[in-house]
Parts: C-alpha cells; sequence; structure tokens
C-alpha cells in the first residue's frame, strides 16, 4: 500500500507532444526549455482537483519518448535537468505531485551499450544486457546480429533484465530521479513485458531508499495480481476495466461494466484492496468521446471514472472533449500540442459543446472523492443493473454511499 497514490486523482501528460516537440531528435541541438510551455496548466490542473501529474516520457530518445537513448538525461527538445526541476519544483508548491514514465523493458537503437554493441560485436561488455542477442542471424535493421524486441518493433531493444548489470543501471537511474528532481512516482511503461522478480527487487529498493515513492505498471494483459500487491509494485492500470467504461455506455448495456467491477470489487473481487488506474483514455486509444460517440455521455463516463473503486486519471485536453483517432500505425492525433491561452484544445480548433461543463462536473466530481474517503479505498456492492440504469454502494469506516448512474 502507498497512502498517497491509493488516494490520489492523477493528470496525464503526454509531454513531447503536449509541449509541440519535433517528432525526431538530431541528439546535436542545444536543449530548447518547452516544458516550461506546461507551467500555465498547473493551477488548472489543481482547479480541476487532480493531486498527482503523470508527466511523460522526458528522458533523451531519438522520436517518441519510449526509444529511451539516455535514462539519467532529460530530453533535449524538452530542455534540460534546470527545465524539469523548476517545473517539478511549481508542481510541488501548488500541492501537485509528479510521477515520471520509466521505461524499462527496452531501449532505442541509440543506445549507448547497443551502439557498443554494434561496434564491437561479440568482443563487446554490453552483449549480454540485450535478450536473444544472437551472432548465428542478421537483424531486420542489418545489424550482425540479431535480438529481441518489443512487439516487433526492431526499434526497440528488449533489455536482459536477468542481467545484473542492467538491473544496477536501471535502479541507479531511479536514485538519480528522486534526488535530483525529487520527483514521487513512477509509471512502468510495459510492465507486462517486464520480469516479476525485476519489478520485485525496484520495490524492495524502493521501500528502503524512498518509501514514499509510488511504483505502478502498464498492465494490458493478464491477472493483475501478478504484477502488483505486496512486495510487488503498488497498483496497475486497469484496461480490462477501460473498455467497458465506454462501450457500455455507447452501446446502452450497463450489464457490460457492472459485470467487470463486480468480477473486479465486489464481495468475491479479484482485486479487493488493489489500486488499479482507471482512465477513460490515454497516450495510446482514441479520445473518450471518440469511443462513447456522443458529448453528452462524456458526463456518466467520468461519473464512473470517479465513483468506481481505483485511481483515476484524466488524460490532457478530454476534460474538454476533444476528439482524436489513432490509425493502425500512428498515434499522433492522440498527442496534440496543447495550449490554454488562447483557450485552445488543439491547433486551431475551437473547444468543443461539453466546453465549460465538463470540466465543471470532473470538478465537483473530484471534490465529492476527496470529501467521501469511501469513494478512494471502500468496498464496492452492485445493487442494481438494467441495460441503462445502474447503483451501487461504495462503504468504508462504517458509512456507506449509494450511487446511481
Amino acid at each position: 500500500m502507498n497512502s498517497w497514490f491509493d488516494h490520489a486523482i492523477l493528470y496525464h501528460i503526454y509531454a513531447p507532444g503536449a509541449c509541440g516537440a519535433p517528432r525526431h531528435n538530431d541528439g546535436a541541438s542545444a536543449p530548447i526549455p518547452r516544458l516550461t510551455s506546461l507551467h500555465p496548466w498547473l493551477d488548472h490542473i489543481r482547479e480541476l482537483g487532480a493531486t498527482a501529474i503523470l508527466l511523460g516520457p522526458v528522458f533523451e530518445s531519438s522520436s517518441h519518448g519510449y526509444d529511451t537513448v539516455d535514462l539519467s538525461r532529460v530530453d533535449r527538445r524538452l530542455g534540460d535537468d534546470r527545465t524539469l526541476a523548476d517545473l517539478i519544483a511549481a508542481a510541488h508548491d501548488r500541492g501537485l505531485r509528479v510521477l515520471l514514465d520509466a521505461v524499462f523493458g527496452h531501449v532505442g537503437r541509440g543506445f549507448p551499450a547497443f551502439r557498443d554493441l554494434q561496434a564491437r560485436g561479440r568482443e563487446s561488455a554490453h552483449a549480454g544486457w540485450f535478450s536473444g542477442v544472437d551472432f548465428n542471424r542478421r537483424s531486420r535493421l542489418g545489424d550482425p546480429f540479431a535480438y529481441d524486441c518489443w512487439r516487433d518493433a526492431h526499434e526497440l531493444v528488449r533489455l536482459n533484465l536477468k542481467n545484473p548489470a542492467v538491473r544496477e543501471h536501471l535502479i541507479a537511474a531511479v536514485d538519480g530521479w528522486v534526488e535530483r528532481w525529487r520527483i514521487d512516482g513512477l509509471r512502468l511503461d510495459s510492465a507486462d513485458w517486464i520480469d516479476d522478480d525485476f519489478h520485485a527487487e525496484l520495490r524492495a529498493h524502493c521501500d528502503c531508499r524512498h518509501p514514499e515513492l509510488a511504483l505502478f505498471g502498464e498492465v494490458v494483459h493478464g491477472d493483475y495480481r501478478r504484477f502488483a500487491g505486496p512486495g510487488r509494485l503498488h497498483g496497475v492500470t486497469d484496461y480490462e476495466l477501460h473498455k467497458g467504461l465506454w462501450s457500455s455506455l455507447r452501446d446502452r448495456n450497463l450489464f457490460e461494466v457492472a459485470y467487470t467491477l463486480n468480477r473486479q470489487f465486489g464481495p468475491d473481487g479479484l482485486y479487493r484492496g488493489l489500486p488499479l488506474v482507471q482512465f477513460a483514455d490515454n497516450h495510446d486509444v482514441d479520445r473518450a468521446v471518440e469511443q462513447v460517440g456522443r458529448q453528452e455521455l462524456l458526463f456518466p463516463l467520468y461519473c464512473l471514472l470517479f465513483t468506481i473503486p481505483g485511481v483515476p486519471a484524466i488524460y490532457q485536453g478530454s476534460e474538454w472533449g476533444i476528439h482524436g483517432r489513432r490509425t493502425a500505425t500512428d498515434d499522433t492525433a492522440l498527442r496534440p500540442c496543447l495550449s490554454l491561452e488562447p483557450q485552445l484544445c488543439a491547433a486551431g480548433s475551437e473547444l468543443p459543446e461539453a466546453g465549460s461543463e465538463l470540466p465543471a462536473a470532473i470538478r465537483r466530481l473530484a471534490r465529492l472523492r476527496r470529501e467521501l474517503p469511501a469513494l478512494a479505498d471502500g468496498d464496492y456492492l452492485q445493487l442494481h443493473v438494467g441495460p441503462e440504469q445502474f447503483a451501487f454502494l461504495r462503504r468504508g469506516n462504517g458509512r456507506a454511499r449509494s450511487l446511481w448512474t
């Protein structure tokens, strides 16, 4: 358990997109402090009711941020150490905690250890740093060796997390982030692709050195109890519930979300007491309004998000109901450059119809969640479900709250 994370309301920012960074890093330009463009957002985030910012990815990478080149350096397209330190300090001044994206399962081809392997081959001291290295085959990108990659994306080289030197490098990076920037937590990217015992080692290390540091993982598939709980991560993303949140409203079939909630959090629920991160959308899935189909359905969607068990997360811009769909090969539309002044949700587009009403509704829901602790950590009991009616009870510390959708 991590008490502050269990009761958090997250505001998620995909920094390279939100700050308008170029899609590709030339690896040579002087740092440009684009992270400073996020300072005006801090008051908005606090007023919306969020208590923590999930900011990522911010480390030096070749393109989208998840092909990391240097875990010790802020991406030059976003700024430098001071730029990030100032942003985190400004967030802390407003009572907002900050979590960073941590990519521990893979790196980009520009990662120095991989460059050394390319240059030295079998003689490289880093040959054991990467998974599946085979000098009897060539890679699809022409290297004189094959290697494992993430989801067939050969620009993402999988790390060998069984190698003690690799683990030492990653855990030392975490220590550096906490010491330099006073971060409050980490989101472990693609945690379901990472060795379980690495999660355990990282948790044990952080419990000792950084006991307030929250660790949650991006998990798409599998039993969440494998990844989160005592001796493991504090929580994980709830992709299982995500689909039901929007499709049950779009299809007028609230039995779908009710079934999943009961399976997860009911009296015999698999994940009772486990703080799963609940989200309407994020940087990898279509915007919420695209999923539910109509602006007016965003209101019951966020009502569910803030009243069900778990840690609610708002993705930057969706509090205005902005649009955005991914394609089979491109997530750019999900990750626009956003501005508060003038009030543009995406370059050249006006606030949609949900405009001012949806943020006001989210503020009320966030206040309700803060005032009623049972909404954060109380029991869950289904009371009634129909195609378009859903009632459940949240109860904690001897007090109960019935909620209708």
